[in-house]
Parts: C-alpha cells; sequence; structure tokens
C-alpha cells in the first residue's frame, strides 16, 4: 500500500521542469573564487563534489529542514552538516543562547559555568561514562582517546577495522595490507611508516580475523577502536555478538574497548549504541550533536580511567577553545531538548516510515536498492543485500548515486555529496516533508534504473 501511495504522490511531482537544470552559476563563480585560496577550493575533501556533478552548493542560510544556497535554490536537507543538526538549522533555543553567550564574550581560556552544566547534563543522563574531557572536534576526541588508551596501559598497538573513519588521526587513516590480521597501509602521505605499523586493520563482522589478530597481538594491544555503528563508509550494521566478541576479548587480553561515537552519539539515543546494545566501552568519543551546530568533541570513560589525563596524571591533552563558552552553550541548548520524552522514539519510527516507503516502491518495481536505518540515520544502498563489511559495497553503483544525487538537486532534494555517506533526519522533518522527499526520491530512481 505505501509503495501506491508513493507512487500516485509521484505523479503530483512528475510536472516538475525536467530538462532545465537548477541554476548553480553563483556557487560555481564563488568556487572558482575558493580554488585561489583553498587546496581543491574547500576546507574539507568530501565538500568539492568530485564524487557527485557540477560546482559544489555554497549555503547561505538555513532554516527547520530546508537551506538555501547562494542561486537561492532551495533544498530540503538531509545532510544536516554531517549529522549534528538533529533538531534542524537555526534552532531558536540554540539560537537565542548562542547570541545571549557572544554578548558576554565569545572565548577567555578560563573554565566557565556553561562548561559545567554542559558536563553534568551528558553524565547525568549517561550511565557509561563518569567523567568527560571536551575538545573542540571529534578527531580530536579520537586522538586524545588513543593517547589515553597507550598512556593508562603502557601498550602500542591499536586495532581498528575496514570501513570505520575515525578523523583525521596519522595511526587511524589507514587501510588493510593483505592477509587475515594485517599492520595498516597508511592512506594518506605524510604519515610515517612506523605509525602505521602501530595500527592493525581488520574486517567487521569476523570474530576469526579478531581472534587471530588478538592471539598475535594481544600482548601489545593498547586499544580496539570501532565505530559500533559505522556510519563513515555506508552505514554497516554490526551483529550485537560481534561487539560483545569485542568487549570479551579486551576484557581477556587487558586492552581498551574504544567507542568512536562521533557520528551515532545522542543520534541514536541520549547515550548513543553503548546504551542501543548495552555494551560497556572502555572510552567514548563523542563530537556532533553536543555542539549543538559548533564545533565540538568529547571523551570519557571511568573515574579511574579518565584519572591518568592531566592536571591528575601523566597523559598530555590540552586546547586553548576546549569547552568554549559559546560551543557549551549550543550544546546545552540542544540536548536539553533531546531529553524530551519519547524524542528518539519518534525520529525512528519517522525515519523508518520514510525509508520504507522509498524502498516499498523500489520493491514494487524491481529495483535492486535497499535502505539502512538505526534511529534517524539512513544509507541508500543499490543492493538488496545486507552489507556489513566495506568490502561488500560494490564501488560501481556509485555511478549510480551520482545520478541520483543530481537528479534530487533540480527537485530540491540534497543529500551529502558521496554515495558512501549516510543521511539524517531531523526533529524539523514534519510528515508532509518527508512525503515530499520520499515521492522525489522515487521519481529519480526512475530516472536512475532507466539510464
Amino acid at each position: 500500500m505505501r509503495g501506491c501511495k508513493i507512487q500516485r504522490i509521484c505523479l503530483k511531482f512528475v510536472a516538475m521542469e525536467l530538462t532545465n537544470a537548477i541554476s548553480r552559476v553563483r556557487s560555481a563563480e564563488l568556487f572558482a573564487e575558493a580554488k585561489k585560496y583553498f587546496p581543491g577550493g574547500v576546507n574539507s575533501p568530501v565538500r568539492a563534489f568530485k564524487s557527485v556533478s557540477g560546482p559544489p552548493l555554497f549555503i547561505k542560510e538555513g532554516k527547520g529542514c530546508r537551506i538555501w544556497d547562494e542561486d537561492d535554490n532551495e533544498y530540503l536537507d538531509f545532510c544536516g552538516s554531517w549529522g549534528p543538526l538533529i533538531l534542524g538549522h537555526n534552532n531558536d533555543a540554540i539560537r537565542n543562547l548562542i547570541i545571549e553567550t557572544v554578548s558576554r564574550g565569545t572565548s577567555f581560556g578560563t573554565p566557565t559555568r556553561l562548561g559545567n552544566e554542559l558536563g553534568k547534563l551528558i553524565l547525568d543522563n549517561n550511565r557509561y561514562v563518569d567523567k568527560i574531557r571536551f575538545v573542540s572536534s571529534g578527531t580530536e576526541a579520537v586522538m586524545s582517546a588513543l593517547r589515553l588508551a597507550r598512556g593508562a596501559t603502557g601498550r602500542n598497538k591499536i586495532i581498528k577495522f575496514d570501513g570505520c573513519y575515525h578523523g583525521h588521526v596519522d595511526s587511524l587513516l589507514v587501510k588493510a595490507g593483505s592477509g587475515l590480521a594485517t599492520f595498516g597501509v597508511s592512506t594518506s602521505a605524510g604519515i610515517p611508516e612506523s605509525f602505521a605499523q602501530e595500527t592493525i586493520v581488520l574486517p567487521l563482522d569476523d570474530p576469526e580475523a579478531l581472534s587471530e589478530a588478538m592471539e598475535k597481538y594481544g600482548d601489545d594491544v593498547a586499544a580496539i577502536i570501532i565505530e559500533p555503528m559505522p556510519a563513515n563508509n555506508g552505514l554497516l550494521l554490526q551483529r550485537k555478538s560481534f561487539l560483545e566478541c569485542l568487549r570479551l576479548k579486551c576484557y581477556k587480553y587487558g586492552s581498551l574497548l574504544i567507542f568512536d561515537e562521533v557520528i551515532n552519539g545522542f543520534r541514536v539515543g541520549f547515550e548513543g549504541a553503548a546504551g542501543y546494545y548495552d555494551i560497556q566501552p572502555d572510552i567514548i568519543t563523542y563530537g556532533k550533536i553536543i555542539g549543538g551546530g559548533m564545533p565540538v568533541g568529547a571523551y570519557g570513560g571511568s573515574h579511574e580511567l579518565m584519572g591518568h589525563i592531566a592536571p591528575d596524571g601523566p597523559v598530555y591533552q590540552a586546547g586553548t577553545l576546549s569547552a568554549n563558552p559559546v560551543a557549551m552553550a549550543a550544546g546545552y541548548a540542544a540536548l536539553q531538548q533531546l531529553l524530551a520524552p519519547n524524542f528518539y522514539e519518534e525520529m525512528a519510527a519517522k525515519t523508518q516510515v520514510f525509508a520504507r516507503q522509498i524502498e516499498d516502491y523500489g520493491q514494487a518495481k524491481g529495483y535492486e536498492l535497499s535502505i539502512t536505518t538505526v534511529g534517524s540515520i539512513f544509507w541508500l544502498a543499490f543492493s538488496t543485500e545486507t552489507i556489513r563489511r566495506a568490502d561488500q559495497i560494490d564501488a560501481n553503483s556509485m555511478e549510480k548515486f551520482k545520478v541520483l544525487h543530481h537528479e534530487l538537486l533540480q527537485r530540491g532534494v540534497y543529500l551529502g555529496p558521496s554515495g558512501y555517506e549516510v543521511g539524517f533526519v531531523s526533529a524539523a522533518h514534519t510528515t508532509a516533508d518527508l512525503e515530499q522527499a520520499a515521492a522525489i526520491i522515487c521519481e529519480c530512481l526512475d530516472i536512475v534504473f532507466s539510464s
């Protein structure tokens, strides 16, 4: 029935002009200018639109679930600044507290009451961490968590998983070499081979590879780090049993388990994946949402483990802008709203309805696609198979995504410019917004599979 409903809604939009591309003249001009100032014209590689078509959009305004570019094109946004805008753009409570805070100053390099308030709010509602340390980005949180793990254990090696991204940390910006349990190979110039050699890269969803690696190197493994809900290379949801296996291996070998929850933390629930699966990691890293749209990150753990951090302990970590009052204000205003009764249940429910509408339509048409969801995160894959590992993603399918992305832009729907990236539903998306977007996506899928 839902597939039929979407088919009827699609007819409403089929009369839209399909031949004339939206104007990106101003964005193109700004991109040409930006190339004079920034490598590739951008300040983060994925923004360059190299995986899709045309110049990147230069966005000038956002409100609710919509954004407007410099050519005055309007889009329903499912990128949400890559996840942190769970409440939508320009949320009133967040904006008002930011303005109030900025009126008193922007940075002091000292403790502030706002830092205390945000820290208390997080810890009072999260059973999995006792203390946290605020930093300025997810990458910084992960970097600091690794140093803490090595400092606390006196060990050197880290195990990570192919398909999980943990920011541009030198020792984690690596891919697997040959063999089941392999030392990492750098994926970026500028990383010494000796750094990569301290990282062991394993496939996801493979307990045998994990056992082999721990048998060989367990005595020198400081930590196993994983995105418990991998969402940087597709949405590669893992079996709970695999995550429990990681926990048991860390107990057995005296290694620490790090959950990188920069994306899924506060997105699938206030306690993130740790709460979702009821698994206690030793260290958790956060980012994105706890800044309410401002730059922020955090890492946390037990009282004992966090006691290793300076000034209490010998593991040094510092930051001039850590717990910046403006970011703390934005985060406090955001997280208060996430504690509303049934907030996460309602977000998950409407995301599932949205995804199933599209998937049902595709199934009725015989299209090879599926949509994986968890909480308010979704990922459209051009496959009907369950995908849990990076090597199961067909690279050729990205050509289909390129067509889809282009057609969606013509009709006012914005997804992140890569088929490997996930999408995000916000609290600002109404049922009508999601039905409109689903109809447009289905219309565009007809073009993708007919081309």
